[in-house]
């Protein structure tokens, strides 16, 4: 609404005049020095519709023709306006992320760390979620702090293979693999994990004794459910990967636990007096083999040695049926003498000599004694 000062400025006024007197405006400043109805000293302010209307000349300027905004006009403002749009799809990824792109709320694509493009929003947005932060899930106990734990016996007794309950304690190390599958494939993901180990240890559990779960097989045991968890998420595409199964504590129940340990300690000195034994045996044996094979070669020598006197006597009595057949009597003769000098040789002999002719006894040197003082004088 225009505002009016009244003429014949005196002392009096009116309406929106101030009470100084003078020609001013509604909020008392000095008369305006132009463009109004009537500019003068006296005469009326400018109005509203003045003002807006210079700003609609002012704009006016800026737009082709100076007739408002033309066609050319709104054409770049639209492409500068979708340039800027179409521009903010761009996205990086960290290293330590993924990319999940949803199109209107749906999962449609996983990118990988780096410079990135999608649909600008509304149409795509996107997830950077973190993927190599490495994670831990225990089964058969809660931490409670550093060195507290409350066990859960509903998850932790498991049955052999053998119909003995054992109590196992592990810890599951995991983390994302496929992003957009762990987000969106399966609900509750960290319990969904701990189902499926649960399970899977159960099941390798069954298949075994309970020795083998205590002592000797307990590495076995964790490669196989490793194997066998990440087997079966894959087969949920649940987008985690399972680094490590550490097994925490594998004891029997804890109402058995020290008839256990007795039985244990039992097959430990049973174990430890076979080894004793076996270890007496393997010195003997070793010692006894050795005499066997002295004897062995003794009586083969032995053997050896007869077979060699055999064959010589053998060939000489061939030699002296020989030497017979050509001269019987020579031979005979021989063989008597020889056989009387073996027989009589170191025999104190006596010889007494026969016949008419004949003088007694004979006397006869004893060499041998002689011989025999001569060697014990020197």
């Amino acid at each position: 609404m225009p505002w009016n000062n009244e003429s014949g400025g005196g002392s009096g006024g009116g309406g929106w005049q101030g009470g100084g007197g003078g020609n001013r405006g509604p909020w008392g400043q000095g008369p305006s020095g132009g463009g109004g109805q009537g500019g003068g000293a006296g005469g009326p302010g400018p109005n509203i519709e003045d003002l807006i209307k210079q700003g609609q000349d002012k704009l006016k300027r800026f737009s082709p023709g100076n007739g408002g905004f033309g066609r050319m006009g709104v054409i770049v403002v639209l492409l500068i306006i979708l340039v800027i749009w179409l521009a903010s799809g761009f996205y990086r990824v960290d290293t330590s992320q993924q990319g999940v792109v949803l199109r209107f709320g749906e999962w449609v694509d996983t990118t990988d760390p780096g410079l990135n493009y999608h649909l600008p929003a509304p149409i795509e947005t996107v997830l950077l979620p973190e993927v190599t932060r490495v994670q831990q899930l225990d089964v058969g106990f809660q931490r409670l702090g550093t060195d507290r734990r409350r066990d859960l016996k509903d998850e932790s007794l498991m049955l052999t293979g053998d119909e003995n309950i054992v109590d196992i304690d592990f810890t599951v190390i995991w983390r994302i693999g496929d992003a957009g599958q762990y987000l969106f494939n399966i609900d509750s993901p960290e319990q969904t994990l701990k189902a499926v180990a649960e399970s899977v240890m159960r099941e390798v559990i069954g298949r075994r004794p309970i020795q083998d779960v205590l002592t000797a097989q307990k590495v076995v045991i964790e490669q196989t459910v490793q194997q066998d968890i990440q087997q079966t998420l894959d087969e949920y595409g649940a987008g985690m990967l399972i680094s490590e199964v550490k097994l925490q504590t594998v004891d029997p129940p804890a109402e058995v636990i020290a008839a256990f340990r007795d039985v244990q300690a039992a097959k430990a000195d049973r174990a430890r007096k076979v080894n004793e034994a076996q270890g007496f045996a393997n010195s003997i044996i070793p010692e006894a083999r050795g005499q066997s094979a002295k004897v062995l070669e003794v009586a083969q020598a032995y053997k050896e040695q007869k077979i060699a006197e055999a064959e010589g006597e053998a060939s000489r009595y061939s030699a002296i049926v020989n030497e017979w057949r050509t001269s019987k009597e020579v031979t005979s003769r021989r063989l008597y003498l020889e056989t009387m000098e073996e027989v009589m040789r170191g025999m104190n002999k006596i010889i007494i000599e026969d016949g008419e002719g004949g003088q007694g006894v004979v006397p006869y040197l004893p060499l041998n004694e002689l011989r025999n003082k001569n060697q014990e004088a020197n």
